[in-house]
């Protein structure tokens, strides 16, 4: 096995990328501990796969003789070297296919996999969410190794890729990336280091029926067809296993329906990707309306695109605002939620906006408005998938 005799240390193991990593690590070889300061769902799949953690509010010592491997929320707190020196590696270690860009990545990485799973190619694969049909977020086979990358951090332009996909490229990290050029620079001289490349830009969206919904499915997709083609896969059997795909966690998933009112949660943050899910939205409801819970994602993030969020929003007919989840940053003074409703207000007068910043008044707020035939989202990066259970209850 390639990681045979190294004894590993990851701190941050509970992460949707550290988790993976940790279970490629472990079935290539490598002796593979972590520790994280919280119980995460990514870590029953860590368990799974006889990794022991460590939960503490702050970091133990590794292991003598262990390698660290540090998550990108606590670099700079915990010695050790950064995780995207780690997935380079076991990027290194296989025929990879690197799936990045603004939007859909990790869907997009979820059906090359799926459909080479489906196909018997036994693939390896690292995605940054949990994907039903795989099983998990993560595992180790004989095939392809099949990754989703992260510009976020540019430990993506690192990555030794057999193929990479870039689906899309729109500003998104604006602590990471000054203007929309650099970002496009940075992917160009990525690709530019790679034999096969796949760029989403140059596709049509598939012409064939998805059980995923949405014309922005349609583009992923055409991705993943276009690399499964890359790395010969007939295409007519990928359009065959690619219909089957229903989608990862938290990508417009169907969490109920209650007394006529259907309630989806989507992890969208960025106003492209907001604006897709609402109208996906709206074209499944016959004549009800389609309502939005809303928790940005990050201050940067909030300061730099309030507007374009907004005008993702105005697509809904009754929206609500929470606070930002800070995830990464610290507070910028003057920045939160409120800032969003301010400019949707301003560009949909009349509309009925909210602003709660708990999420328990938020739910409270879209379940008072929801009636039969309504549609209700909770939308963002964050938490805001735990008002589900809170809106549900008020509507029964």
């Amino acid at each position: 096995m390639p990681l045979s005799g190294r004894k590993i240390w990851l701190a941050g193991i509970g992460g949707a990328g550290m988790s993976g990593y940790a279970i490629l690590a472990k079935a290539w070889g490598a002796d593979v501990s972590g520790w994280d300061r919280r119980e995460t769902p990514y870590l029953q799949g860590v368990r799974a796969a006889g990794i022991p953690v460590e939960i503490s509010d702050g970091p133990p010592e590794p292991p003598d003789d262990a390698e660290a491997f540090v998550s990108t929320a606590f670099a700079g707190r915990v010695e050790g070297a950064s995780r995207a020196e780690l997935l380079a590696e076991l990027v290194g270690l296989a025929d990879s296919i690197v799936v990045a860009g603004a939007h859909g990545k990790t869907t997009t990485t979820a059906m090359i996999a799926f459909a080479l799973d489906r196909l018997g190619r036994d693939p390896s694969f690292l995605i940054g969410g949990e994907i039903p049909q795989l099983g998990g977020n993560a595992r180790a086979g004989s095939g392809w190794l099949v990754v989703e990358g992260d510009e976020s951090d540019r430990s993506v332009f690192a990555l030794p890729a057999t193929v990479a996909v870039v689906t899309n490229v729109e500003l998104d990290h604006h602590t990471t990336f000054s203007s929309d050029a650099e970002l496009e620079a940075a992917f160009e001289e990525w690709t530019s280091r790679i034999e096969t490349v796949v760029w989403g830009k140059d596709l049509e969206p598939v012409p064939f029926e998805l059980a995923v919904p949405g014309e922005h499915n349609r583009l992923n997709a055409a991705c993943a067809l276009a690399a499964l083609e890359a790395v010969d896969v007939p295409r007519a059997d990928a359009e065959r296993v690619l219909a089957e795909f229903t989608g990862a966690h938290r990508r417009f998933d169907l969490a109920a329906d209650v007394n006529g009112v259907q309630l989806y949660d989507d992890y969208g943050h960025h106003p492209a990707e907001i604006a897709a899910t609402l109208e996906t939205a709206r074209a499944l409801v016959d004549g009800g309306r389609v309502l939005v819970l809303f928790q940005p994602h990050l201050y940067s993030r909030t300061l730099h695109l309030a507007d374009e969020l907004a005008a993702a929003l105005a697509l809904a007919d009754i929206a609500c605002v929470t606070e930002i989840y800070p995830a990464r940053e610290e507070p910028l003074p003057g920045v939160s939620g409120k800032l969003v409703v301010d400019r949707l207000s301003e560009r949909r007068p009349g509309m009925r906006v909210g602003w709660a910043p708990g999420l328990p008044d938020a739910a409270a707020f879209v379940a008072s408005f929801a009636r039969q035939g309504d549609l209700v989202l909770t939308v963002g990066a964050g938490d805001v998938d735990s008002a589900l259970p809170l809106i549900e209850e008020r509507l029964r």
